[in-house]
């Protein structure tokens, strides 16, 4: 029986008071090619539980696991090894408290985990302070994004040509509804990234310049020389990171000047997972604290003088801000956050060095050998643990052909730049502890033939 409490009276009035004339205005932003007309083409309109069963057990087997070829997919998706530990400790009872921690004296197991992921994100990102997570890395970038138009009060954004496309979409969806200006560019095949050009757009208009960090290219800049250009104009520096294990060998951004750094936390702790779910990050300095969005979790006493953990600041349009919030995200990924904070506990700032330094290593000796393949041009002469190949034929058509091998050979930025034609050659490719000499050899000898 369907609980339906809506009459059509109710429906009616409800429309006019927003000025629709009917229920269909409320999808006017979805395109037409992707509203159905009817029910799906091909499926029953009912079937047994066992027959479900057996055909998504069908469709799934059609799947490529990522551990069951050699893998060297990236572009924001990083496979790496989670501890068994992780899944043991995440479900344990002091976790499983509360959904959401409005009552702080029966979710201090929840509230403790949410301010020791802030403690390491802040760390990790080099900033003063860091919120209990967002949904993901490309929601994190626009609300970094927003935040900056309410600090310098300007409505105009610089994204890098290195920031990843589908974060640029999710800003540009965004912004059709905040009236906001994104200067956008296209990344060059090139081993630098754009920071010159960056600098040379930034003006009085400017509230933010958004550059990723190492970029989807995989180049990797010194920001602090775009700090200082942005702190001229009295803007502020972005600073996206989608892949956290490179902070292990890398200098924070914060540590650059960066006021703002957001990203994807999913490297530690969280699988891949078909893409989702993950959990996006959000650190700044301390003088934006109180236009951060969504929860900051805090550390205090309570009335017998013992150490206990509350929301400190939750400027959420659920509570008393309401239209005053600073965001409309309603919640974070805490589930997410808490496996990334054991990853990072299991690790330690030692670990976490070493995992970095394989993770470097590993893709080092993946460049030197991919690059020995006639038709093979390593574009990107530093980098962390993901570089850009430039192919002597389309690369899209390359990766298809490698993945009916069994071989998941990297992302082609002909596929995340369409009709770039000066990108369609592009390969990115990426390369973590996971990784094996004999996956690497696989990839080169499999790259050869293709190429041939």
């Amino acid at each position: 029986m369907r609980y339906l409490p809506l009459t059509q009276p109710d429906r009616e009035a409800m429309l006019g008071v927003i000025g629709a004339s009917s229920i269909d205005d409320l999808f006017v932003d979805v395109p037409a090619s992707a509203v159905l007309d009817g029910p799906i083409a091909g499926l029953p309109m009912h079937a047994s539980e066992l027959a479900v069963e057996r055909h998504m057990t069908k469709l799934a087997a059609k799947n490529l696991a990522a551990g069951a070829a050699p893998f060297f997919l990236g572009a924001g998706a990083y496979r790496h090894h989670v501890p068994a530990s992780v899944d043991h400790i995440i479900q344990r009872g002091e976790f499983l408290t509360a959904y959401t921690p409005y009552q702080p004296e029966i979710a201090q197991g929840t509230l403790q985990m949410m301010f020791e992921f802030q403690s390491q994100i802040a760390r990790l990102l080099g900033c003063d302070v860091a919120n209990a997570s967002m949904y993901d890395g490309s929601t994190a970038c626009w609300e970094a994004i927003t935040m900056a138009r309410r600090v310098t009060k300007r409505g105009k954004a610089i994204l890098s040509g290195g920031l990843h496309p589908h974060y640029v979409s999710v800003a540009n969806t965004m912004a059709k509804f905040t009236g906001d200006q994104l200067v956008t560019a296209l990344p060059t095949l090139s081993p630098t990234p754009d920071t010159d050009d960056l600098i040379a757009q930034i003006d009085d208009d400017t509230s933010c310049v958004v550059v990723q960090y190492p970029d989807i290219l995989g180049r990797i800049a010194d920001l602090s020389k775009l700090a200082e250009a942005a702190h001229a104009k009295k803007a502020l520096l972005v600073a996206v990171v989608t892949e956290p294990v490179a902070l292990g060998a890398i200098k924070a951004p914060g540590e650059m000047g960066a006021d703002i750094v957001v990203g994807e936390g999913q490297s530690l702790g969280v699988g891949l997972q078909f893409g989702g779910p993950y959990v996006g990050l959000f650190a700044c300095s301390e003088k934006l604290v109180r236009q951060m969005p969504g929860r900051l979790c805090g550390e205090t006493v309570d009335a017998e003088g013992k150490r206990g953990y509350v929301l400190t600041l939750s400027t959420r349009e659920q509570h008393i801000r309401r239209e005053k919030a600073t965001s409309n995200i309603c919640t974070s990924s805490v589930l997410c956050a808490l496996a990334m904070s054991v990853h990072m506990t299991l690790l330690g700032e030692k670990g976490l060095r070493q995992l970095a330094a394989i993770n470097h290593a590993t893709a080092l000796a993946a460049a030197d050998r991919l690059a020995q393949v006639p038709g093979v041009e390593l574009v990107t002469p530093t980098f962390f643990n993901e570089f850009t190949l430039k192919l002597s034929k389309e690369a899209r058509p390359v990766v298809r052909t490698l993945a009916d091998k069994g071989i998941l050979a990297g992302v082609s930025l002909g596929r995340l730049y369409p009709g770039a034609d000066d990108l369609a050659n592009g390969l990115i490719v990426a390369v973590t502890e996971t990784t094996t000499s004999e996956d690497i050899e696989t990839l080169a000898s499999a790259l050869q033939e293709v190429l041939a």
